[in-house]
């Protein structure tokens, strides 16, 4: 199986940067909104500056006492917006804003389709992109990324799994999955692995967020969807249990904050707050709030 998560091949990068990459989740009833319960969830205390890494941040960062991410608010819990249908909430926000809380800075989340956040950040339209990236080679190679979370693809079905499906064979069956995400570059992978061994081809359905491929699952317009294993798991709590996950997560990556190439002492900065909330149990807390707690990593790294 290939790569996972929201990452894109090199050629696609190569080709056309603005085809970046996508996310998933669901909403409270399924079809795509806020999550439910998530304005009930308990606040993180704030972090407090360190004056150090506060030194490392560019001043072309630093000028306005902002940090502005780039975020793909359709994948729940990582990312999604409240009830309100405005707010942006979720596991990367509450991090991201206590990163920038360490570099003595106000976080600013602005939505954006998955495909064009790292373009943004390659333009200055964004000085962090904190939306579910897998850190991968191809990424690496044009943008810095800081790592501080990992995830698996899980295979997530209707309740009770009515098409008997399983992770290792899906060939035949229909499969959502959202638009430049690797589980969309995975799932042709897969299908012309099934023609090959003279199976049928996997019947894909690509949608540009992953709320609606969850909706489409709970509507039974397809039989499965591949999605991160946090997102998938969170979408079985949030159609009320219409939703179940198949087997364990697979292909294990890193999550990472992404950051232009090439900016002096910012990707330590960033590195070091997140390291530092890891060692003062904000972070801990943090993952635990949005139930994404075996997710942690021990350490942060650049380019890991």
């Amino acid at each position: 199986m290939s790569a996972r998560n929201r990452t894109i091949p090199a050629a696609l990068a190569a080709a056309a940067l603005a085809v970046v990459l996508a996310g998933c989740g669901s909403s409270g009833d399924g079809s795509g909104g806020g999550g439910a319960g998530a304005s009930s969830a308990p606040a993180v205390p704030a972090a407090a500056k360190d004056d150090a890494l506060a030194a490392k941040v560019p001043a072309s960062v630093s000028a306005d006492g902002k940090l502005v991410f780039g975020t793909d608010a359709s994948y729940p819990p990582n990312e999604f917006t409240d009830t309100d249908g405005r707010t942006i909430i979720g596991m990367d926000v509450d991090l991201g804003t206590a990163i920038a809380q360490k570099l003595g800075l106000q976080a600013e989340f602005q939505n954006s389709q998955f495909s064009g956040i790292i373009p943004g950040i390659d333009g200055a339209r964004y000085e962090a992109g904190m939306s579910s990236f897998s850190i991968t080679p191809e990424r690496t190679a044009t943008v810095d990324m800081v790592s501080y979370f990992t995830a698996g693809t899980s295979l997530a079905v209707k309740a009770g799994n009515p098409d008997g499906l399983n992770p290792d064979d899906l060939c035949g069956k229909a499969i959502g999955v959202q638009a430049g995400t690797t589980q969309a570059e995975e799932v042709v992978t897969r299908s012309q692995e099934c023609t090959s061994q003279g199976k049928p081809a996997i019947q894909v359905t690509e949608l540009q967020q992953q709320t609606d491929v969850t909706l489409a699952l709970t509507s039974s317009r397809i039989v499965g969807m591949l999605a991160d294993s946090p997102v998938a798991a969170y979408a079985v709590t949030t159609t009320n249990k219409a939703v179940e996950v198949v087997g364990e997560p697979y292909d294990t990556a890193p999550y990472g904050v992404v950051l232009k190439k090439g900016q002096a002492e910012f990707p330590q900065a960033v590195q070091g707050a997140i390291q530092a909330l890891m060692d003062d149990g904000t972070y801990k807390a943090i993952l635990d709030k949005w139930n994404v707690g075996n997710g942690a990593i021990p350490t942060s790294q650049i380019n890991a």
